[in-house]
């Protein structure tokens, strides 16, 4: 693999250059936290995601083990491995949902650098680029990134958005209200997401029946997500999966 390690962040340089990650099975979390002087311990946590607490050249780690999912946890990981780094002022974090999180909703700014960190630690972007190829943008392709790599499917998606080079674009909704959404580089500026889904889309369905199912892709008019001139004429490919809670996740792209 050739790499160009000048253009790498700070956290994918320490994978790289420090840890011989070249493969996704390479990036053991759990093994860099021991190498910088972390102990990590799963534990029930109440009121946050996880915790840092520093004593000197050493720190312990508790990551809340009723985060069923894996990628939930190797970000929280992640996320205070990023503190020990860069944070090496403070001698302690508690993390909530909200602070540990790869769209920083409610996030302070302390907490968002630490997201863009963890992010890629656990989903960096000379590797992901490798395994995404030629591949077109999907909710399917994401969850194939989220599997190889053990992310979250929206940690996943999310770097899916960064890094394509497609008009595509995010979306989640909470029982059809808009809650945060991600436009890849390539998507028109002059086009904004409707805040309410539309009754007819399967999402909003999805999202009042508790389905964690995906949909097959489909083509449709563009003016039910989006507005902005011209967006009559347009068309969109879109794809979306049931988050449970009454949320859905939507990627979407231009497709005329």
């Amino acid at each position: 693999m050739r790499i160009d390690v000048g253009a790498l962040s700070d956290p994918e340089r320490l994978l790289f250059s420090s840890y011989g990650v070249t493969a996704p099975g390479h990036i053991d979390l759990e093994g860099i936290a021991a190498d910088q002087g972390i102990d990590v311990v799963y534990r029930a946590l109440d009121g946050c995601e996880a915790r840092l607490v520093r004593v000197g050249d050493r720190g312990v780690v508790s990551v809340n083990s009723a985060s069923g999912n894996l990628g939930r946890r190797r970000f929280s990981l992640a996320h205070e491995i990023a503190h020990w780094i860069r944070d090496r002022d403070r001698t302690a974090f508690a993390c909530s949902s909200d602070d540990i999180s790869p769209h920083d909703a409610g996030a302070k700014s302390i907490e968002t650098s630490a997201n863009a960190y963890a992010g890629q630690l656990v989903l960096p972007d000379y590797l992901v680029r490798q395994h995404m190829g030629d591949r077109p943008a999907s909710l399917s392709h994401a969850q194939s990134i989220g599997k190889t790599f053990e992310a979250s499917m929206t940690a996943a998606a999310i770097k899916l958005i960064r890094l394509t080079r497609e008009p595509a674009c995010i979306a989640v909704h909470r029982q059809g209200t808009l809650r945060w959404f991600r436009k890849s580089e390539m998507f028109p500026s002059e086009f904004y997401l409707i805040p309410e889904l539309d009754p007819d889309a399967e999402a909003f369905t999805m999202a009042f029946d508790g389905s964690r199912s995906m949909t097959n892709s489909r083509r449709g008019p563009a003016h039910r997500w989006l507005s902005g001139p011209g967006v009559q004429r347009r068309e969109i490919e879109y794809q979306s999966l049931g988050m449970g809670g009454g949320e859905t996740l939507t990627l979407f792209k231009i497709v005329r």
